[in-house]
């Protein structure tokens, strides 16, 4: 049996990662998410600051990086573009954390790298403009006058990352098992349903 995953695409300032982070405690797993950054830091031996500038610079197409990505232990060649660089090495940490044991991984397109895993649970997080931009204001410091821009903005970068590397759409909720309104919910019950959830489905 394979371990149990649970994946978080998020919109951003909905609580994503924060949720993920609820429902790790919760089950008494890991959550990744910048770590996973950090381990791709570590192997190209550069700075987490490139490799986030790196992963905002889209691959050539999705075909080609389903190519680049078809096999876990492809070489990566010298001549590559960083981006291109970067995400398979994402993708090679993504599956290695999914083999080594039961997780939560946010973002970074996990519920397509692992979709032929058996007990894997794919969850969507979104909210209304209005919470979105509050709390994008207070935790996260961003200026109250470009706020709904930044989130517009980032939005955008994560439908395209996703879009370019796996050839779908961000938001079709087809791609998810659960798909929860932060800004209705609370973070916390977004957490406790997708628990209960996930206790039902792959637990």
């Amino acid at each position: 049996m394979s371990h149990r995953i649970i994946t978080i695409e998020r919109e951003y300032a909905s609580g994503g990662r924060e949720i993920g982070e609820m429902i790790a405690e919760r089950l008494g797993i890991p959550c990744y998410n910048r770590e996973i950054l950090q381990m791709a830091s570590e192997r190209c031996n550069v700075s987490m600051d490139y490799l986030e500038t790196a992963e905002e610079a889209a691959p050539k197409s999705f075909l080609y990086t389903l190519m680049l990505t078809s096999s876990p232990t492809r070489t990566i060649e010298e001549n590559l573009p960083l981006s291109d660089k970067v995400y398979i090495i994402e993708t090679n940490i993504i599956r290695e954390l999914a083999e080594k044991g039961d997780c939560v991984i946010v973002g970074r397109c996990a519920s397509y790298i692992l979709r032929d895993l058996e007990n894997l649970f794919n969850v969507f997080i979104y909210a209304d403009t209005k919470s979105r931009s509050e709390r994008a204001v207070q935790e996260y410091h961003v200026d109250e006058r470009r706020v709904e821009a930044m989130l517009r903005k980032i939005d955008k970068r994560r439908e395209t990352f996703y879009s370019i590397n796996t050839g779908g759409n961000w938001y079709d909720k087809d791609n998810y098992h659960l798909c929860l309104n932060s800004g209705a919910l609370g973070l916390e019950l977004c957490a406790d349903i997708v628990v209960e959830t996930a206790k039902k489905t792959i637990y």
